[in-house]
């Protein structure tokens, strides 16, 4: 039996962990600079456990959203 998601530990606690992971996806995903990448805005779901992260960069725009447990990168949505 594995324990449910409120009992395991969160590898992404904080908007400070969550932040470089989504930074990364997009360098390695569009191939730009990381100081040509702007956080726009963060939020958690309480209810998934999930990060969402809008960055900015060149002209585009995109959402990343981040399992909190895994610490992985769900998906890149361009906006």
């Amino acid at each position: 039996m594995s324990p449910g998601i409120g009992l395991m530990k969160r590898r992404l606690p904080t908007e400070k962990e969550a932040i470089p992971v989504a930074v990364s996806g997009i360098i390695q995903k569009y191939a730009v600079k990381a100081e040509d990448v702007k956080v726009l805005e963060t939020k958690y779901d309480d209810d998934g456990g999930d990060w969402y992260v809008a960055l900015g960069f060149s002209d585009k725009r995109a959402i990343v959203k981040m399992d909190s447990v895994q610490g992985t990168i769900s998906e890149i949505t361009e906006i």
